[in-house]
């Protein structure tokens, strides 16, 4: 009897660096990432959109993360089958926790920052932020792709 051969998953894959909490470091981050996602052959929409998230992500840790002598960690883990992108950035300050800048006053149009996790909010498909022990925090998000039937 012939029995179709069972359809084998492609095995998640999980990049993590640690990086200096410094403007280059962040930029680093997001340089990584991108060829990271480019090699494991990720969607080029799927790449472009973490390519925004890992850098809003990395510039928070490094302006708002940073610890003097503590580094931050990127983190991508990648389901191929699921079209699932986890990415993560973790700290080490867990007494400050990101929060997304509302308010509609004209002030607030001219402002120069403070946007960062509202392009996260419109580039993820959800993020939230969880602490990191022993003092830190992480920032996850998580990016999915359409499916498309071979």
């Amino acid at each position: 009897m012939n029995h179709p051969a069972p359809q084998l998953k492609a095995p998640a894959r999980t990049f993590t660096q640690l990086l200096s909490s410094t403007r280059r470091g962040a930029r680093l981050a997001r340089l990584l990432g991108v060829n990271e996602l480019r090699s494991w052959d990720a969607p080029p929409d799927l790449t472009e959109r973490a390519e925004a998230v890992v850098a809003e992500l990395a510039a928070n840790a490094v302006i708002h993360g940073r610890v003097p002598g503590r580094c931050f960690r990127l983190t991508l883990v990648f389901d191929p089958s699921a079209g699932r992108l986890r990415v993560e950035v973790s700290d080490a300050r867990g007494d400050l926790y990101p929060q997304i800048v509302t308010g509609s006053t004209e002030a607030d149009a001219f402002r120069t920052g403070g946007r960062g996790l509202t392009l996260v909010t419109a580039l993820a498909d959800h993020w939230d932020c969880v602490p990191h022990p022993p003092s830190g925090k992480t920032v996850r998000a998580v990016l999915t792709t359409p499916i498309t039937e071979a």
